[in-house]
């Protein structure tokens, strides 16, 4: 069994490097399978008994840590079912044993992206709801699916799946705190710890006060052990809350934590810890190019051998060796198979399973339509696609043809291999059926027609993205011919400055791949927009550990489409404008308490809301760009004043922060209002402040 042996083989890897805990290693769980509760129906009674094989495979082992299985309602003893989501606390049905733990193995801290989708978000006050309401309900562990974002270097990705992934996480794609997600779901987890032994030890009750409000409280008779969680689940209003006569404000959908059933540490809709915004900056140092192009030839059945009467299904074809593949045929027309001049056109109709495609005729490129860009200019696109939901497409376009010998060669593509479902062995891609429409003696279908077949790109051989393989390609300059679809453009440039992440920003460009050093750093896709007519992702990660320290790099660009590589840019990427955005109402930040030998208590002497702001490491703060205590709106990076401001809150802000690696404060009204003017005194107060680390 192919499975058990793959299995077997990384387990016994994982032994050998001593890695379970009971080695003294870190892994103190494993999992087998994962959400196959979603297709196990599909193959009916084998399924239940591949989840059964599956268990007792695994067991077996005996790596001397416990098993779970994700999202698998029915996985047998002793592995653990476990609960994969948004919201566990309130969507898993438990553990299907009594003695199993509950398990949160994946809290989606985000969403991975497909090409062709906008923004999406997952906003750190929700995520620690979740994780509140998740411990409050008596759950055990909490593990977060992505905690670090990443990137789907080379092919890598699924399909349709960008080569940016779930880059929203707490850790970005580039390593960088996302603020403020990566601190809020930091001090959720200190609270909870504050509570640990009342969750471990007390008696667990409830107090439902009606549909959306509820107390839910851990203690242990007789003594001072008590922690409580007061939830308000409306999602639009606020809620004053009594807990044994005292009145808590609770923002919507939000819980607050009280680890000595008194004193709220931590409210789940209350961010008090700092924001971040992520600056891409064009780097003095990367940028200098001089760019060269070599054009791929189209090829015909002249150049192809005849191997196959219809066109093959693509995955099959290309065994997942590249993502691209020629079909070329070719056909013969008299002149009275022609339509007279002045007629409209014959159309080429080529119905695909899927992904792309880029089609040919007598070696000129068909199908061009126009599209605005995001920069709203109107430009010429190429590949036609279909999507992450509907892979199939039909492509359909006015051709000319000519008297004699008809050449049609497609250059189809895959973007990413199947990543889910059942029966993935039955998922097909590629060109299905070909015809000829608008014809004097009518359809011509060239589906039978006999078809030739070539595996990759004629640069893929060659290596062009290799210094090796760039030395012996015949380059042109970039202007020396007008642009051509299934272009490679090479440049060198420099290092950039610094030691923190770079990236390419593809502006101007349609869909290919990028090659740093040799090195593929994935697919884009500039011409596949949202529906806000932007690019799913514009900016492109390059590992510093591809570039070279102390001489220049080689740039290869492969581009499909009609499109020239000027508007590219290498970009320093960093996190260094720093925010915090806190209320009066706001509770203190968590750190303002400690849990010694069972003893809550306060380390500070006045515990209230303040602002508090840390540089990355190295790096001090050098300028207050935006402060204001009152009601400014708006967001890290785009704040905006409103109409009541305390005239020095600039001032006081610089005084307390400039030059400083970190510095805190406080939201004194006194001290903000210094003449003792306040030009709205009943306005519940807000403290905005944004400064630059260098």
């Amino acid at each position: 069994m192919h499975m058990q042996a793959f299995v077997t083989k990384i387990i016994q890897m994982m032994k050998d490097e001593k890695l379970f805990a009971p080695q003294g290693g870190p892994i103190i769980l494993a999992q087998i399978e994962n959400e196959y509760n979603h297709i196990q129906l599909a193959y009916e009674e084998k399924g239940d008994s591949y989840v059964q094989w599956s268990a007792n495979m695994a067991v077996a082992l005996q790596i001397g840590v416990p098993w779970v299985m994700c999202k698998q309602r029915d996985a047998p003893d002793p592995v653990i079912n476990a609960c994969n989501g948004r919201h566990c606390g309130d969507t898993f049905s438990g553990p299907n044993k009594p003695y199993k733990p509950a398990i949160w193995t994946e809290n989606w801290t985000a969403q991975y992206r497909v090409y062709g989708d906008p923004p999406s978000q997952r906003s750190a006050e929700d995520i620690a709801f979740s994780v509140a309401r998740f411990f409050s309900k008596n759950g055990n562990l909490v593990n977060y699916y992505m905690y670090h974002g990443g990137t789907n270097f080379g092919r890598t990705s699924s399909a349709f799946t960008t080569t940016r992934y779930y880059d929203e996480a707490p850790l970005d794609e580039y390593g960088l705190q996302r603020e403020p997600k990566w601190s809020h779901l930091r001090d959720v987890h200190k609270a909870v710890l504050f509570c640990r032994k009342a969750i471990l030890g007390g008696i667990s009750t409830v107090q439902r006060l009606n549909d959306i409000h509820e107390i839910r409280t851990f203690e242990k008779p007789g003594t001072k052990m008590c922690a409580a969680f007061i939830t308000n689940n409306h999602t639009l209003e606020a809620a004053t809350i009594n807990f044994r006569g005292v009145d808590y404000f609770l923002p919507p959908h939000s819980i607050s934590i009280l680890p000595d059933c008194k004193t709220v540490v931590f409210n789940t809709q209350n961010i008090v810890s700092q924001h971040n915004a992520r600056n891409f900056e064009k780097s003095p140092a990367a940028n200098n190019f001089q760019w060269e192009k070599f054009i791929e030839a189209v090829p015909t059945d002249k150049a192809m051998p005849i191997n196959q009467k219809v066109p093959a299904e693509l995955y099959s074809l290309l065994k997942d060796t590249s993502d691209y593949a020629w079909y070329t045929t070719s056909f013969e027309l008299t002149a009275e198979d022609l339509p007279v001049k002045g007629q409209k056109l014959p159309l080429l109709r080529i119905m695909s399973l899927g992904h792309s495609l880029v089609a040919f005729v007598n070696g000129d490129l068909v199908g061009e339509h126009k599209y605005t860009n995001f920069n709203n200019v109107s430009e010429w696109q190429r590949t036609n696609h279909g999507t992450h939901e509907e892979k199939s497409f039909d492509f359909e376009r006015e051709v000319g043809l000519r008297v004699g010998t008809n050449y049609i060669s497609i250059l189809a593509s895959t973007v990413g291999l199947p990543d889910s479902g059942a029966y993935m062995e039955h998922r097909y891609a590629g060109p299905k059926s070909i015809s000829i429409l608008g014809l004097n003696k009518g359809t011509l279908d060239l589906t039978g027609n006999m078809w030739g077949h070539r595996i990759g790109l004629k640069g893929e051989g060659m290596q062009v993205f290799s210094e090796e393989g760039a030395l012996k390609t015949k380059w042109k300059p970039i202007n020396a011919l007008p642009p051509r679809p299934l272009t490679w453009y090479k440049t060198r440039f420099g290092t950039p400055e610094g030691t923190g992440p770079v990236a390419i920003r593809m502006t101007g460009m349609g869909k290919g791949m990028i090659w740093v050093n040799g090195q593929n750093i994935g697919r884009y896709w500039m011409t596949y927009l949202s529906p806000l007519g932007k690019p799913t992702q514009s900016e492109y990660h390059i590992p510093r550990s591809y570039l070279n320290p102390t001489r220049d790099n080689l740039l290869v660009i492969l581009e499909e489409e009609r499109l020239t590589p000027e508007q590219v840019e290498i970009l320093n990427v960093n996190r260094d404008t720093i925010c915090s955005s806190v209320g009066e109402r706001d509770p203190g930040n968590v750190n303002s308490w400690v849990s010694r030998r069972g003893q809550f208590h306060p380390i500070v002497q006045n515990i209230g809301p303040e602002a508090s702001l840390m540089c990355g490491t190295g790096k001090k703060i050098v300028a207050v760009e935006f402060a204001s205590f009152g009601n400014p709106t708006g967001y890290c990076g785009e704040f905006v004043m409103g109409n009541c401001n305390a005239a020095a809150s600039k001032q006081i802000v610089e005084q307390a922060c400039l030059g400083k690696e970190a510095c805190t404060v406080a939201l004194n009204r006194a001290m903000f209002n210094q003449n003792g003017d306040d030009a709205c005194p009943n306005l519940v107060k807000q403290l905005a402040i944004q400064v630059r680390c260098a």
